[in-house]
């Protein structure tokens, strides 16, 4: 599926971060393929992102051909797998500003792992049911909140500031290959051995990420001990301040959020469209939500080449623009040669998306101080992924209603009008954006 709008890499720390130990070093030659924890951190995460792009298709094909779940019923689902941005999001930020990270992302990973384990074993028993499917979802949603956020600040203490931005663009491109490779792997394995079985792969792959977590050698420098006296809402409040202040960060974070509403809108009754409406296979559904994901790859791969060339500033827009009115062409599905439609559209889509989370990302690391770091990705997290579950369930009672292609069709179309917010503020005056918050 085409990521959200908004979902950044690690950060590249400024002056102010603290320095990796130095029993980290970095590979100079083969650049960081041959620094151990830097590949232990990527094979993991690697796994998990392929394993939960599985679940993106195969949780509502359960719903759907195991449990005969209605459309409004699968957008739900989408919906809890995102609320916890909403519920826990912000004091989730300063928490992990508070605690150190690799022990939250290894607890992480074990929760998820569990959670998805037990489907497969409820459908053994003969006991599961769209309660379960909810639960589960709404967990490893939790799970995701804290993991992502502690995730954000993880990156610099393994690299060197100057090593960061090819961890970056390392860890997107594998990202980005996992909403293709996800989709097609869940299709194939819910073609040939049923849905609730693919859901073990995920289940396999957050077990996969903790135990390389768990070999990485080097050694985190534990937070700055936290002023007690200090309430944990003074605390939020001073990562959200931040981004409400910042003219660059307030028109990102509302852009990621508007855009989030098309995109996750539209993939939330995705899969009931192309099995229900254009009768398409499980095979061929994974197949095509994977072919529609290629262009992430290649926006991952492109990103910082067009930064340099264009400006960041100017690719951002760019992205926008790929991102936006490209979309309309999904809605256009139909049987045969039609399907070329969603397949074009789809790629544009997820190639902008991509693109543009890397540059944001590189930005928004790069420029926030670091002992805000965990407050401020919250904090945008929170309203970027803040409206998703709204999202899916607004497409969901559309399309109960009307359909779901009608409801792909409302999705797409306000997806299209988003990139007109990058146009407020100075973003489209500058060439590149700035390395540092201007002095008052």
């Amino acid at each position: 599926m085409t990521p959200p709008a908004g979902v950044a890499p690690p950060r590249t720390p400024d002056a102010r971060a603290p320095r990796p130990e130095p029993a980290a070093p970095a590979a100079r030659r083969g650049g960081l393929l041959r620094h151990r924890d830097f590949r232990l951190l990527w094979a993991g995460q690697t796994a998990s992102a392929i394993g939960s792009n599985v679940t993106t298709v195969a949780l509502p094909l359960v719903a759907v051909t195991v449990l005969d779940t209605g459309t409004f019923g699968v957008a739900v689902l989408t919906a809890a797998a995102w609320l916890p941005w909403l519920l826990v999001g912000l004091p989730a930020g300063a928490w992990v500003d508070r605690l150190p990270r690799r022990p939250v992302m290894v607890a992480c990973d074990l929760v998820s792992a569990l959670l998805f384990l037990s489907v497969p074993v409820a459908a053994a028993l003969g006991a599961l049911t769209v309660a379960q499917l909810l639960a589960v979802a709404l967990g490893a949603g939790l799970a995701r909140v804290f993991f992502e956020t502690a995730d954000q600040v993880y990156l610099p203490v393994l690299l060197r500031p100057e090593q960061v931005p090819e961890g970056n663009a390392k860890l997107q491109a594998t990202q980005t290959a996992s909403y293709v490779l996800g989709p097609g792997i869940a299709g194939v394995v819910a073609q040939v051995v049923g849905a609730v079985a693919a859901l073990l792969l995920d289940a396999l792959s957050f077990l996969f990420s903790a135990v390389c977590l768990l070999r990485i050698r080097t050694v985190e420098k534990r937070p700055e001990r936290v002023d007690r006296s200090r309430s944990l809402r003074r605390e939020i409040g001073e990562g959200i301040r931040f981004v409400a202040r910042d003219p660059y960060l307030r028109v990102l974070a509302v852009f990621g959020a508007a855009s989030n509403v098309g995109l996750v809108g539209y993939q939330a009754v995705l899969v009931v469209f192309l099995v229900r409406e254009a009768r398409l296979a499980p095979a061929s559904v994974g197949a095509l939500v994977a072919v529609m994901s290629l262009g992430g790859i290649a926006g991952a791969l492109l990103a910082t080449r067009l930064g340099r060339r264009l400006g960041t500033a100017r690719a951002m827009l760019l992205a926008g623009m790929l991102t936006g009115p490209t979309a309309l062409l999904i809605p256009l599905a139909g049987p045969g040669g039609r399907l070329a439609l969603p397949a074009i559209g789809g790629m544009l889509v997820s190639l902008g998306v991509a693109v543009g989370n890397v540059l944001k990302g590189s930005f928004r690391q790069t420029y926030t101080p670091h002992h805000l770091l965990g407050r401020v990705t919250v904090s945008m997290h929170m309203l970027n992924y803040g409206t998703i579950p709204l999202a899916a369930l607004l497409s969901g009672a559309v399309g109960a209603a009307y359909g779901a292609g009608t409801a792909i069709a409302v999705m797409t179309g306000w997806l299209a009008l988003t990139p007109v917010i990058l146009l407020v503020g100075p973003l489209r005056r500058r060439r590149d954006l700035p390395v540092a918050p201007e002095l008052p």
